[in-house]
């Protein structure tokens, strides 16, 4: 297929890139460690880590978890937020030879069953202050082995343990806890995550066998038939995503020179795909991440953001908007800010027009999923203001508008965004079906996004097929919290849908029939308050005493979205 885009990419940027310079994601993170040893990888709390010491540590939690028995491919759960932790635990996982499963830490008990059940995970790292959802859910999953992490850990003697100390009887923040050491799969491994690398630094980590075939990550998204489904990501396809970002983004930082002088701001979630690959980019370049472990401390944050020099941010829309209407950003120095990277959820233009306006610094949009490892899209890192658009296909990518049959429509015809690339993922975890709806006849991952493509590659997103609805940048699909609401008393039936929110993007709006005429709002939010991560929990909440529905009884999402 033409590919128009090219001959709009910014100068140094190749058109292509070569994954299978790499023998797997492992070969190229200890490249990194070994390449930039002696360099600092992470700031957390004012707390350093160099590759030096993230090598040390993941080779020592790789061989502690190779020494428990798990097979090679073996699925190893996280449960971390940002955190040095984080970053040890995912590259011991993979130099192990193992499969990273990232999990959001504010899951409900339901969702972390889910996705502990359903990717097969036979081992788990996890912070303390959620491992009393994981004990209530454990004893119906497959985990064998389970390492908990504290807060501290990696902060130093007295300062680390002064944080956990403030953490556990102070702030009240790690509610009481005891994980069974015995369950239905056999015997149980239970150790704190000091004391795992501890017992590692006397074992051997074994090479892994891994190639760019194997399975890296089961990254868990939004499901269809109200569950969330694991995109098989392999390493080839996650290098791919890596050099793919690197050839995008260094254009942008020749005025530094030395990528090594990097810092990156690590705010968003690294469990989420967006912020993972540019911390992966980060690890390659030897740059520093500065890991913020609770972004919606905006204050916090901000004084976060004034103790040194940063260079790429990225963030979702709301987060950009946080920050423009937090008084102290106000005094924070942006003058060596060379990427503000947007992504997650769409941009608006009257955030991004404020955000140029306050730090110099012109809002770059991009698109992907996690199907993608992150990006598929971006606007030239050297554009002067906002486009308005998705951007251009990376390196490697193809970009097709096509229509319901997988045809390929002509250049300003509106379709279905569909994508090709050595970064899409290879399907569903255990879901065939699902897997072949995913991808046309000739090799194109349908998005179900809608849009149209301009004469220079660059394309505008208008609308969106499925009935998803994009809070905050996070997916919420409609037919798993209608799912979870069904089941509360009192009510008969349900919707929900996706309203514009100047402040999330999109809000959720729930839509109850009552059987009970006694049910109230606040019975129906607590529900969802106890089965619902924070994000997918409704704003609102109306009640009908019917539903709209079509001849066979299917309800009608579209006739209750506001016109």
């Amino acid at each position: 297929m033409t590919r128009p885009w090219l001959s709009h990419y910014p100068a140094g940027v190749p058109h292509d890139v070569d994954p299978d310079q790499y023998r797997s994601l492992t070969a190229l993170l200890e490249e990194a460690f070994q390449r930039h040893k002696q360099e600092a990888a992470t700031v957390c709390m004012e707390r350093w880590m160099s590759y030096g010491q993230l090598d040390h540590f993941s080779a020592s939690l790789g061989a502690w978890l190779q020494e428990r028995g798990l097979a090679p491919g073996a699925r190893v759960a996280v449960m971390l937020p940002n955190i040095p932790q984080f970053l040890i635990t995912m590259a011991a996982i993979l130099r192990a030879g193992y499969t990273v499963v990232n999990v959001n830490p504010l899951y409900t008990e339901r969702e972390l069953e889910h996705q502990l059940q359903d990717s097969g995970a036979q081992a788990i790292v996890v912070l303390e202050n959620f491992a009393h959802i994981l004990e209530k859910v454990i004893d119906r999953t497959q985990v064998t082995t389970v390492v908990v992490a504290s807060v501290g850990d990696m902060l130093g003697f007295w300062y680390g343990r002064w944080i956990t100390f403030a953490l556990r009887h102070l702030a009240k923040k790690v509610p009481a806890y005891q994980i069974p050491l015995a369950g239905a799969v056999g015997p149980r491994n239970v150790v704190p995550f000091r004391r795992a690398l501890r017992e590692g630094e006397a074992l051997r980590l074994q090479p892994s066998q891994q190639t760019g075939d194997s399975v890296a990550f089961l990254q868990y998204t939004g499901g269809t038939t109200g569950l969330s489904k694991g995109a098989v990501l392999t390493h080839r396809n996650v290098v791919a995503a890596v050099l793919q970002a690197d050839a995008w983004f260094t254009p942008a930082l020749h005025k530094i020179g030395d990528l090594r002088r990097v810092n990156g701001i690590a705010a968003l979630p690294l469990y989420h795909i967006f912020a993972l690959s540019l911390s992966l980019v980060s690890m390659r370049w030897g740059a520093k991440l500065t890991l913020v472990p609770n972004p919606r401390d905006i204050p916090g944050f901000v004084e976060v953001l004034k103790r040194r020099p940063f260079h790429i941010l990225p963030a979702v829309n709301t987060l950009f908007n946080a920050l423009l209407n937090e008084p102290s950003f106000r005094q924070v120095d942006c003058s060596q800010l060379l990427v503000s990277q947007a992504g997650g959820m769409a941009a608006s233009e009257g955030t991004a027009r404020q955000w140029q306006a306050m730090t110099g610094s012109p809002m770059v949009e991009g698109w992907g999923m996690s199907e993608t490892c992150a990006m598929g899209t971006n606007n030239p890192v050297n554009q002067r203001e906002f486009g308005g658009t998705i951007g251009l296909p990376l390196p490697g990518i193809e970009i097709a508008i096509k229509d319901d049959e997988g045809h390929s429509l002509a250049l300003g015809e509106q379709g279905e965004i569909c994508i090709r690339g050595p970064n899409v993922m290879q399907g569903y975890h255990n879901q065939p079906e699902e897997s072949a709806r995913a991808f046309t006849a000739d090799g194109f991952m349908r998005t179900g996004d809608i849009g149209v493509m301009d004469a220079s590659g660059f394309t505008r997103i208008v609308d969106r097929k499925k009935d998803m609805i994009l809070v905050s940048g996070f997916n919420v699909f409609p037919t798993e919290l209608e799912n979870v609401v069904s089941m509360c008393p009192g009510v008969l039936e349900c919707a929900a849908i996706g309203i514009p929110d100047e402040r999330q993007g999109e809000a959720v709006k729930l839509f109850v029939v009552r059987s009970d005429p006694s049910l109230r709002e606040e019975d129906v939010a607590r529900y969802c308050h106890d089965n619902l991560t924070g994000y997918k929990r409704p704003k609102y909440i109306e009640f009908r005493d019917e539903l709209p529905k079509t001849n066979v009884g299917k309800i009608l999402r579209r006739a209750l979205r506001p016109q």
